[in-house]
């Protein structure tokens, strides 16, 4: 397997993680906010509570979402550094001189 196939390869499994991690913390989100709005429908208008409820949902979304940014930005910094990494390390030839010494 050539590098370009493996840079391909990591670069779609890369796209794939991040598109099923968004998806996760979306679906995650609409059902913290659909379970919100079930429960205060089903209160009644008991202010107090419906509240304690909608701070709940938008602390639960926040928390999920901001987590979700984190260990993203986390993940793409240590794959940069790693790259980098690599590409000091990989061993250069010098070309032979022309002139035959």
């Amino acid at each position: 397997m050539s590098l370009d196939e493996t840079r391909a390869k990591d670069v779609a499994l890369e796209k794939d993680r991040a598109r099923y991690g968004l998806l996760a913390v979306v679906i995650s989100n609409l059902a913290i906010a659909g379970v919100a709005i079930f429960g205060v429908w089903r209160l009644d208008g008991d202010k107090s509570v419906i509240v304690g409820v909608l701070t709940a949902a938008f602390t639960a979304v926040s928390s999920m979402t901001t987590a979700y940014l984190g260990i993203k930005a986390v993940s793409n910094t240590a794959r940069s550094m790693a790259q980098d990494r690599a590409a000091r390390e990989q061993p250069t030839t010098v070309p032979p001189q022309a002139g035959g010494h």
